[in-house]
């Protein structure tokens, strides 16, 4: 797939309008306790039926390209589903490929990334999702349940309070297509204060090799701790590749900012040979909201921590 991501990371500075960094529009914050919906009252009538408008030419074309892109990389044996447990990974290894993921960036602003002190989210991760009106209705109750699913599985891992909302949401997962870019738009300048003309044009003029992104913003008192982060999938893309795309980049945008050609079994790695999270990928988020790191270590500060993390998941030896 030659899959591109991008992760863009800023500090947004205090302003007298935007001092506190709260989303605006938003009502409190709900988040959803259970994975099951509550019945709809008999007073109501059938929900709202989700009726997307034509596609266009544009989007169409799109659908094919990435549909064909997807099977010709799952003929090869690319794209794969499993956990990569038939893949050995020693406290070396784990160690190494920890070091160049969480403390190196592929992009920053635009322009190549490189070494960074580790960032991370300190306080809660609010996850929720928005859908383009072009989105038909099934293809958005399956990213929701994806979406949820896999934060309650980030929760589980990290420690960190990783929540699913329905609303006042710190992590916007967007789903949207070529046919959506206006909506899109209005959403980032509404949910977002302070985002740059720049990074709303990284959005709206995503080239075609460019699969999702995640725009992860710093907090105003801390240049290393995420407060806020927006999530873009294609709704063009099949479904296995929005699955992907929903794991590579919320957990990148968790902290996990770099792809290595080394790491394997990775998403972190643009070689495509895994869709989804694997048990390496597992241990490295464990790695990364450890209370032993914290936020604007160097990779020098914290390597012997690592190693000592490592040799605790794998052992040793591996």
């Amino acid at each position: 797939m030659a899959r591109q991501d991008q992760i863009l990371r800023r500090v947004l500075r205090p302003a007298p309008a935007l001092a506190l960094l709260l989303l605006a529009g938003c009502d409190l914050f709900m988040p959803q306790t259970s994975p099951h919906p509550r019945a709809r009252p008999s007073g109501l009538g059938p929900p709202p039926v989700v009726t997307a408008p034509p596609r266009s030419v544009e989007s169409a074309e799109l659908v094919v390209y990435y549909g064909l892109v997807a099977e010709n990389l799952q003929a090869e044996g690319k794209l794969r589903t499993d956990d990569g447990a038939d893949i050995p990974v020693d406290a070396a290894t784990l160690a190494q490929n920890f070091e160049r993921i969480a403390f190196y960036e592929e992009h920053t602003r635009g322009r190549p990334g490189g070494p960074s002190p580790l960032s991370r989210w300190a306080g809660p991760v609010r996850i929720g999702t928005e859908f383009g009106p072009s989105v038909q209705a099934r293809a958005r109750e399956h990213d929701q349940r994806e979406v949820e699913t896999f934060t309650r599985r980030l929760a589980g891992l990290t420690g960190h309070s990783i929540t699913n909302v329905s609303r006042n949401a710190n992590l916007i997962v967007f789903f949207a297509s070529l046919d959506d870019a206006d909506f899109l738009q209005s959403r980032l300048t509404r949910l977002v204060p302070g985002i740059t003309d720049a990074e709303r044009a990284v959005f709206r003029d995503l080239p075609r090799s460019y699969y999702c992104l995640v725009l992860a913003m710093s907090a105003a008192t801390d240049p290393y701790v995420y407060d806020r982060a927006v999530v873009l999938v294609r709704a063009e893309h099949p479904r296995l590749v929005r699955s992907a795309c929903i794991h590579e980049e919320i957990a990148q945008g968790l902290g996990l900012p770099n792809d290595s050609p080394q790491a394997r079994p990775s998403i972190f790695n643009d070689d495509d040979e895994f869709a989804l999270l694997t048990h390496h990928d597992e241990m490295l988020l464990q790695m990364l909201y450890d209370d032993r790191l914290q936020p604007g270590m160097t990779a020098d500060d914290a390597r012997h921590i690592v190693r000592r993390m490592a040799d605790e998941l794998v052992g040793p030896r591996g």
